[in-house]
């Protein structure tokens, strides 16, 4: 897993119109929980970047004043019309208490169905798992080789070491359709083909 080292300071006042100065002076309110007691604080937002405009699941170094604790992003609050953070909630991580993460899918290899002019169909970009901090994976790969038209990848076949899969295991992850160009070429021969019987 990656890892990146965040300072932030802690907060007094909680209120909105502190949060409010924050935002504007370019800091971001925050809260860290999961651990015997929930800390309020800031974080600059340039710094937050790195952590929020990727798919991956990156493990933050918190650093509030001098306590340190390893965390995850759990959840970020965007404004509606600017899309800038308004809130970070961070979930603090424990070596022995099992988290849950949504992990990245990345689909490696060719399909065969696709060479043949099928069209694939991503239905899930991510997978809610289930593990330790250390034994969760950074992506999930789907091999693409076995994919023929009509054929699709499921939740239940992922086989990861250490850790569970949360999502339902009759879930699509891929699949590979019959694409139009695909369904013509088909109806045509098989027109010609009873054409030629006559």
């Amino acid at each position: 897993m990656k890892s990146i080292a965040i300072s932030g300071s802690a907060r007094q006042n909680v209120g909105k119109r502190e949060s409010k100065e924050l935002r504007y002076e370019g800091q971001i309110p925050a809260v860290l929980y999961g651990g015997k007691e929930q800390t309020h604080f800031s974080v600059s937002a340039a710094d937050l970047k790195p952590v929020l405009y990727t798919p991956e699941v990156i493990f933050v170094e918190l650093d509030i004043d001098g306590k340190k604790a390893k965390a995850i992003v759990q959840e970020a609050q965007f404004h509606p019309l600017t899309d800038l953070v308004t809130h970070v909630d961070f979930l603090e991580l424990f070596d022995d208490k099992e988290v849950s993460v949504n992990i990245p899918i990345t689909l490696v290899g060719t399909s065969p169905g696709v060479k043949m002019g099928g069209k694939l169909v991503q239905k899930l970009r991510k997978l809610r798992v289930k593990a330790l901090p250390n034994n969760l994976p950074q992506e999930i790969e789907i091999p693409m080789e076995g994919l023929e038209v009509g054929k699709s990848y499921r939740v239940g076949k992922v086989d990861l070491k250490d850790a569970k899969v949360l999502n339902n295991s009759d879930d699509t992850i891929v699949s590979v359709v019959m694409s139009r160009a695909l369904r013509q070429a088909e109806q045509e021969a098989a027109k010609a083909a009873k054409g030629g019987k006559k």
